[in-house]
């Protein structure tokens, strides 16, 4: 009987795996976007650990793995200890962002993702964000979800389109985007409510992760904290139903903003 046609879900999933040594080492040699490196637990072999330093060496993220977890990922493929989860789309510089929105004629307007673990929301983040034209999304390396297979599908193309920048620090990054002139407003409990705010400048919108909200640092460096109202019994939102609120408000600010130009 012939095999049963492999899924397109499947398909999709496994060719942003690279699975086993030889083809880790040829990823990483080639200098191609890796997002992480997953390790099975155990005593590595010396092959092994060399492709594990050369990944932190490059600063790829490492996290060890139960060996049974592995082979669920690849489909039972001899993984040899080592798989690699390549990004789905390059990711992009700082100064991209800034490129695309003097391109557009438009302040920037960018979105900086604290730490989210889960792809659905950071996917989710990704399409809003071009969706509201904004010029670009910014990630932490570590201690984050990054480009996968996962977060492309849910972002339904919309990663072709919106430069996702992947930086060692963000409280740096912040920085570096308040001396080109960005005012950086984090949404987080007791701030100015919304509606109060102006975004109609270069804006830089945090959204904090799904169980610990914005890091202490992150929040410091902001210039602004701005919350959204909480009438009933639960007091948090999803992230990525907060930074929907938020960005649509930057869009109507903005377009308020060209109207009065306009007359």
């Amino acid at each position: 009987m012939a095999n049963k046609p492999e899924s397109p879900r499947n398909a999709d999933r496994e060719n942003s795996l690279i699975i086993g040594r030889n083809a880790v080492a040829e990823a990483l040699r080639s200098g191609r976007s890796i997002d992480c490196v997953y390790l099975a637990k155990g005593n590595p072999a010396g092959s092994v650990l060399a492709l594990v330093s050369k990944a932190k060496s490059a600063g790829i993220p490492v996290k060890e793995t139960d060996p049974r977890k592995l082979d669920s990922m690849c489909g039972h493929a001899n993984h040899q200890g080592i798989i690699a989860s390549a990004a789905v789309k390059d990711y992009a510089k700082l100064e991209d962002i800034f490129a695309l929105a003097q391109a557009r004629g438009e302040p920037p307007f960018i979105i900086i993702a604290d730490s989210l673990n889960d792809p659905q929301n950071l996917g989710a983040i990704i399409r809003t964000a071009e969706c509201a034209g904004a010029h670009g999304v910014i990630i932490p390396k570590h201690r984050s979800v990054g480009l996968t297979w996962a977060v492309g599908k849910v972002s339904a193309g919309a990663v072709e389109y919106v430069p996702v920048v992947r930086v060692n620090n963000l409280a740096n990054t912040i920085d570096a985007l308040k001396e080109k002139g960005v005012w950086v407003y984090a949404a987080d409990m007791d701030g100015t409510p919304w509606c109060d705010v102006d975004f109609s400048g270069a804006a830089a919108l945090v959204i904090g992760s799904e169980g610990e909200g914005i890091s202490r640092l992150v929040k410091e460096k902001s210039d602004y904290v701005v919350s959204l109202p909480i009438l009933g019994k639960i007091n948090s939102l999803n992230a990525s139903v907060a930074c929907g609120v938020l960005c649509y408000e930057v869009a109507r600010a903005r377009i308020q903003k060209r109207k009065e130009g306009a007359t």
